[in-house]
């Protein structure tokens, strides 16, 4: 929230009591009331040619891998290990941010985020979102908008 704060960025918050056993971001969604296509999770994956590589779907959604990889300039893309979040991002599974990686990674949002006026994001902790304009989470991030899901 101080890297959106220091760019000018509007955001609002939402917090919500998460459960260690069910990280679900439908259950997320539904404790901030918000509708699960508005609410977005962030995505490791590693490439087989550019290494690290973030996508932001709606939580209910899954990640198709080949559309990743295209949009990505890969041939192949994994998702990266849970023991390597941490290390590589700042982050631990369930509190993943596109906002404050421990470096700038390639970022890809998927298209539907331009329905919406604002989508939420994780904040960086379980149990806290940041709901955003996309536009102005596209521009923070230096992503574009492609068609990630299944």
């Amino acid at each position: 929230m101080r890297l959106l704060d220091a760019d000018n960025i509007k955001y609002r918050t939402a917090q919500y009591d998460y459960d260690e056993n069910d990280l679900s971001g439908v259950k997320a969604a539904k404790a901030i009331g918000m509708p699960e296509e508005q609410l977005f999770k962030t995505l490791v994956t590693k490439g087989d040619k550019t290494g690290p590589v973030v996508f932001c779907i709606p939580v209910a959604e899954e990640l198709d891998l080949k559309k990743a990889a295209v949009v990505s300039k890969n041939k192949k893309i994994e998702m990266a290990h849970v023991k390597d979040l941490l290390p590589l991002t700042g982050y631990i599974r369930g509190g993943c941010s596109p906002i404050g990686m421990k470096k700038k990674f390639p970022t890809f949002i998927d298209e539907t985020a331009q329905l919406f006026d604002e989508i939420g994001v994780s904040a960086g902790a379980r149990g806290h979102q940041i709901i955003l304009n996309p536009y102005d989470l596209a521009n923070y991030v230096d992503a574009g908008f492609f068609d990630l899901v299944v």
